[in-house]
């Protein structure tokens, strides 16, 4: 089958349902989106998977599946987004022995799927009739808007530039402490800034 791979454009708040958050995927060749309404423990955990620098004290679901997994001489090779039904996405994860080349495939949700793919650095795919069925090929001008919503959920400058660099760190390392991932993220983004500009 002709697979089409999708990239993870970025996670924001569910205009749709409340306490949700919306996953958007897209594929970079026709710009069409597929929008998945995920939890708030599958956002973060998709979030700190994409974040490399960010280790929470205790082991997550999926860094423990990840562990598990490594452990058994398997890899993650991909994920397949493969069906829609009435609103609701079907996912395989294919795994490989490394050893033995055998090939085993798992169905999952498709948000764990998606940080399981993103701790493997494994590409993401969809079938063309899920892309026709869900996509949303967005205009320009709601592009910006979309990435606008997007950047609100992030810290400015601004909102913490009083704070000092050892500061956020203790505020960092106080979040991830007290597994506020979505804190530590922001104040992570905001470290990375001001070392930005300093280099």
């Amino acid at each position: 089958m002709d697979y089409k791979q999708l990239i993870i454009r970025g996670i924001s708040y569910s205009q749709t349902q409340s306490g949700a958050y919306a996953l958007l995927l897209e594929h970079e060749e026709t710009n069409v989106k597929l929008p998945v309404v995920i939890g708030n423990f599958e956002a973060q955990s998709i979030s700190l998977g994409l974040e490399k620098d960010i280790h929470p004290p205790r082991p997550l679901t999926h860094d423990l599946f990840t562990k598990f997994i490594v452990s058994a001489n398997y890899q993650l090779v991909s994920v397949i987004i493969y069906q829609i039904v009435d609103g609701v996405f079907f996912s395989n994860i294919n795994f490989k022995n490394s050893e033995t080349e055998e090939e085993m495939i798992l169905d999952a949700r498709t948000s764990d799927a998606v940080a399981m793919a993103v701790r493997f650095d494994a590409p993401i795919y969809t079938t063309q009739q899920v892309l026709s069925e869900a996509g949303i090929l967005l205009e320009l001008e709601e592009v910006a808007k979309e990435e606008e919503h997007f950047s609100e959920t992030l810290p400015t400058e601004d909102s913490l530039k009083s704070i000092s660099m050892e500061e956020l760190q203790k505020l960092l390392d106080e979040a991830v402490k007290e597994e506020d991932f979505d804190t530590a993220l922001e104040i992570q983004e905001e470290i990375k800034r001001r070392k930005k500009n300093i280099d």
